[in-house]
C-alpha cells in the first residue's frame, strides 16, 4: 500500500471516530426526540461511513473490501428508513418538534 493510501484511510478512521463521539455527545445534548433522531441517522452514518471507507482502504482490492462495502450500504439504507419510521411513529403519536408550538 501507497503511503499516501495509507495516511488518507487514517485520516478517515480518526475523522470517523471524531465524528461519532460528536453524534454521541449531539443524542445528550439535543433537546427533543427529532433533534436526538437527527443527530444519531446523520452523524453516526457518517462516522461510520468514514470508519468503514478507512478498513475499504485498508484493505485494498479483496474480498474484504467488498464485505465491508456491502455493510456501508445497508448501513446507510436501514439508518435513515429507521429514523423515517421513527419520526412518523413520533408524530402520529402527537409528539411536535421543539419550536413548533
Amino acid at each position: 500500500m501507497s503511503a499516501a493510501l495509507d495516511v488518507l484511510s487514517w485520516i478517515l478512521l480518526v475523522s470517523g471516530g471524531v465524528i461519532s463521539v460528536v453524534a454521541g455527545i449531539g443524542i445528550l445534548r439535543m433537546p427533543d426526540l427529532f433533534s436526538r433522531m437527527h443527530a444519531a441517522s446523520m452523524l453516526d452514518t457518517l462516522g461510520a461511513a468514514c470508519v468503514l471507507g478507512g478498513l475499504i482502504l485498508q484493505a485494498g482490492f479483496t474480498v474484504v473490501a467488498f464485505k465491508l462495502f456491502a455493510v456501508l450500504a445497508f448501513l446507510a439504507i436501514t439508518t435513515s428508513t429507521a429514523a423515517h419510521a421513527l419520526a412518523k411513529s413520533a408524530l402520529a403519536d402527537g409528539l411536535i418538534p421543539h419550536g413548533c408550538d
